[in-house]
């Protein structure tokens, strides 16, 4: 039963795709108080038993480089197609309430009437780029939507817990930016599945700015398993020919409408890939656990992940924990793992610690 003051979620309705009841179920999610987050992990719950089809696209890239232009036309595209979609913009956070921005969401441009529904979610501190609650509402739409789109902070070097999230990752640059130097140094280029060169209507640009993605592509390599000394969890089939898969590169122009339809046959064919072999299983599986270490370590801190076990210690966990969505797996393991002690600790008592009256 719903806790006094709270509106259930008729689930019928949702997954109709009505969307006042998205919205309710998304305002549920952001909601801190404590009966309504208990809402919220029960709805969370209810759809974890169904099918979770939805393909979920990230969309990445630096500040200007035009994501929500470039959305915006893969939107009325999939329109067209009859497709249901959700929109996730992660949006810049104001300093002074903490809320989103909401200029992602502005500049796309949504057809009116149409089977769409656009959620911002503010980035807050989260350098990523995408909050809890963003992740949740991935997790939401992908069981009522037929294409989940993610659009990411625009800050570049520090967006690729994109991969985290998105069954395909496409990286959107542009010509002559400078940025491709820059992802290589931050590791961004191990994260997508495609590259797009975006505002690419002059050829002879266009062709310089391919030959350098190209370069820097010759640099990447599989994700290493030291990641696990930095207190993450790797990523099933990051962006790489992990899998059988070689990330292909695409010159698009959202002014032009030039090659979207190439952008969207290598987006449906990395979604195919995926769901062979168990590859779409395995991958989310590995996203929830990378959540749940991030969550951890935001929530309680580098001294609570170690308490939990660190990663690893996270993962033999998480498969005890009971519940069926991730976020009430996380609710339970934050509560097993329990208050953590005082930082920094008190020094232990030895021969060289100060005794009393010294």
């Amino acid at each position: 039963m719903p806790a006094p003051g709270v509106q259930p979620i008729d689930l019928q309705a949702l997954l109709r795709f009505d969307r006042k009841t998205i919205a309710a179920a998304l305002n549920l999610l952001e909601d801190r108080r404590a009966e309504r987050q208990e809402r919220a992990l029960a709805v969370l719950d209810e759809l974890a038993g169904l099918p979770a089809a939805a393909h979920v696209v990230g969309i990445t890239g630096p500040p200007g480089v035009g994501k929500s232009s470039l959305i915006a036309r893969l939107i009325a595209r999939a329109v067209q197609a009859g497709r249901r979609l959700g929109v996730v913009a992660v949006d810049p956070s104001s300093k002074v309430s903490g809320g989103a921005l909401l200029g992602d969401r502005s500049r796309m441009q949504l057809p009116p009437a149409a089977a769409v529904y656009a959620r911002s979610f503010a980035a807050r501190d989260r350098l990523g780029g995408l909050s809890r609650e963003a992740f949740l509402a991935v997790f939401l739409l992908r069981h009522i939507c037929d294409v989940v789109l993610v659009e990411t902070v625009g800050v570049g070097q520090s967006e690729t817990d994109i991969a985290n999230i998105a069954d395909s990752v496409v990286l959107v640059v542009q010509p002559f930016s400078g940025d491709v130097l820059q992802f290589i140094k931050a590791g961004v280029m191990e994260i997508p599945d495609i590259l797009a060169v975006n505002k690419a209507d002059d050829a002879a640009l266009a062709d310089k700015a391919m030959a350098e993605v190209r370069a820097a592509l010759a640099t990447r390599g599989n994700v290493s398993t030291d990641a696990w000394k930095a207190d993450t969890f790797p990523l099933a089939e990051p962006g790489s020919d992990a899998g059988g898969w070689s990330s292909p590169l695409v010159a698009v122009s959202a002014l032009s409408n030039l090659n979207l339809d190439r952008l969207e046959a290598a987006i449906a064919e990395h979604h195919r890939h995926v769901q062979t072999a168990g590859r779409l299983v395995s991958r989310r599986a590995a996203q929830e656990l990378a959540w749940a270490v991030g969550e951890l370590r935001y929530e309680l801190g580098r001294v609570g992940l170690a308490a939990a076990g660190r990663p690893d210690g996270v993962a033999a966990r998480w498969a005890q924990q009971p519940g069926r969505s991730p976020a009430r797996k996380l609710a339970n393991l934050l509560a097993a793992v329990g208050p953590m002690p005082s930082w920094p600790p008190r020094p232990l008592p030895g021969p060289d610690a100060p005794g009393p009256g010294r």
